[in-house]
């Protein structure tokens, strides 16, 4: 990985890509914004792993996300609240809520801010017949 100085901020080149980051955001995702689609990226990415390891039926999954900066501590990143939802037939409830808890603990991006940020999760199942 490598960062890029650029006059309205940084670029980071990927293989598949460039990702423009800056503190102004008509120039790119600002850093807070990345630090949290990491989060909530990988605690989905785990929880549908976990999900299909289980074979457990889904048709979809989505996450709400809202967090609290604090302005008084260089504006650090406070809180997150992760609200999935998941569309599907048959879905149980307490299933998906072990499911969720087992992804949070092997998220490893969760498990890297955990002492530093508080994140919370919700979970909504909506039934969706076929």
């Amino acid at each position: 990985m490598q960062l890029f100085l650029k006059e309205t901020g940084f670029r980071m080149a990927f293989p598949y890509g460039n990702l423009e980051v800056s503190g102004n955001e008509d120039y790119g995702f600002r850093p807070y914004e990345l630090m949290i689609a990491s989060i909530a990226g990988c605690s989905a990415s785990v929880f549908r792993k976990e999900l299909d390891r289980k074979n457990i039926e889904y048709d979809d999954i989505s996450v709400t996300i809202e967090y609290k900066r604090n302005p008084e501590q260089a504006n650090r990143i406070e809180k997150i609240e992760l609200q999935y939802i998941v569309k599907g037939p048959h879905l149980d409830d307490e299933k998906l809520y072990n499911n969720l808890d087992i992804a949070h603990k092997n998220c490893s991006m969760i498990r890297s801010v955990e002492d530093s940020i508080e994140i919370q999760h919700t979970l909504e199942s909506i039934e969706i017949t076929r």
